[in-house]
């Protein structure tokens, strides 16, 4: 087995780790958890991080469990948080639960001699008695050990319900429950989670005496200060029908290079001698944001598919790069184009085309007008004499009114670019 430590230690992914746990790492295979709360139907961005955790984990010959926090999140982590959560409805967790679960099954491989597992908290949290719970848990832990956390400490001021105060004793019994259930001898997670990582092994280590361990891995920051996982849309999901595929791709392709070299170790699995590469190309061509469109690439594959990524990457270049030509893009980056751009489907009976036999022609102006590149018809012709309008990556002369259907990108789409920023698509039907 490779060393799960170093991998993450070279990444920059390795925050701390309890004693003994490289010991028991390098001894045979481990078996280890990370949790994940289902507050939201979709995991975002910044959960990557402890996902890519448990697939190095994988990748290392040992077993990830996955586990959905179904229970926990009728409670919620009081963990970096300075109010209280709002309570969710448990039909609510559930079906957040059931979504959380297929994302994660695009990570890891439930397959082989190292096959994952994913495991709902709910299973035993939500039918677990509250005199139970006191006898079995709470008398394990002293007030004092709870109030030295710095998830509590940090809400002693302004207040911490009991709810969330006994957060912690939960996630312990979430660890002693995989560790009878499933034999988990080991606990992943951010650093903020370290407080609750450790009271769940001195939970273990009381019950049953056996010795458990716990890896941290660091909480992603951006350089300039802004919160990472966070677009002008607001949360980078890994849901597609929240944040779209290209939108997502946008995110990473547009990484400060300051951030960049971070993330490409973070969030993929290229070997260190290509990604040092993608260090040197970024120092020495930094215009070039080779670093960038690796990354892009890279992660909107693992997250959305190769299709998707490509899609992705081709409908980007195309709309910040003047000489990409338009009509090399497939059908399916047509559609992500019409997503992203003014899209009007104008029917070839109109005003907009005229045909003549066999040949269809598209009326420039109505296309210019109808797509909102302009305002007027008188607008788009000042447009065309001045030279500002091209279609399908051709200039059209100051009298060129029509195009040829032939010129149809898949033998319907125009594209139509006003100056250098401004874009529509428009297909004939």
């Amino acid at each position: 087995m490779s060393s799960f430590l170093e991998e993450l230690g070279w990444r920059g992914l390795l925050y701390q780790d309890t004693e003994g746990a490289s010991e028991a790492l390098a001894a045979g295979q481990v078996t280890a958890y990370c949790g994940f709360d289902p507050t939201a139907d979709s995991l975002h961005v910044g959960s990557l991080v402890p996902i890519m955790g448990l697939v190095h984990l994988q990748r290392a010959g040992h077993r990830p469990v996955a586990l959905v926090g179904g229970g926990t999140g009728l409670i919620g982590d009081p963990s970096g948080r300075s109010t209280e959560r709002q309570l969710a409805d448990l039909s609510v967790i559930a079906s957040n639960a059931e979504g959380i679960r297929r994302q994660l099954e695009r990570f890891l491989d439930f397959s082989g001699p190292a096959a994952a597992q994913l495991h709902n908290n709910a299973d035993w949290l939500v039918p677990l008695g509250a005199v139970a719970f006191l006898r079995d848990v709470g008398k394990h832990f002293s007030i004092n050990y709870m109030l030295a956390k710095d998830s509590v400490k940090a809400r002693l001021e302004d207040g911490i319900s009991f709810t969330e105060f006994a957060y912690m004793l939960l996630q312990a019994f979430d660890f002693l429950e995989l560790n009878r259930r499933h034999g988990v001898t080991m606990q992943i997670g951010g650093s903020d989670q370290y407080g609750n990582i450790t009271a769940g092994i001195e939970l273990v280590r009381r019950t049953t005496g056996v010795p458990v361990h716990g890896v941290t891995l660091p909480l992603v920051t951006r350089s300039d200060g802004s919160k990472f996982g966070k677009s002008e849309a607001g949360n980078v999901w890994l849901d597609a029908a929240r944040t779209s595929p290209y939108q997502f791709y946008q995110f990473w392709v547009n990484a400060d290079d300051r951030d960049a070299a971070k993330y490409l170790r973070y969030f993929t699995l290229m070997g260190r001698a290509e990604v040092e590469a993608l260090d040197r190309a970024m120092a020495e061509r930094p215009e070039s944001r080779a670093a960038q469109a690796a990354l892009a690439f890279d992660v909107t594959a693992r997250v959305h598919g190769d299709e998707a990524a490509r899609s992705a990457r081709d409908v980007s270049r195309l709309l910040f790069d003047r000489k990409a030509d338009p009509r090399s893009l497939s059908p399916s980056a047509l559609q992500v184009l019409r997503a992203e751009i003014p899209f009007r489907r104008l029917a070839a009976n109109r005003d907009v085309s005229l045909s003549s036999g066999s040949e269809v022609r598209a009326s420039v102006l109505d296309m210019l007008v109808e797509t909102g590149l302009t305002k007027s018809r008188g607008d788009a012709r000042r447009q065309l004499q001045q030279g500002g309008v091209s279609i399908n990556g051709r200039r059209l002369g100051a009298e060129e009114q029509f195009v040829d259907g032939n010129e149809a990108i898949a033998g319907a789409y125009f594209l139509l670019r006003k100056g250098a920023r401004d874009m529509a698509l428009v297909e004939l039907v």
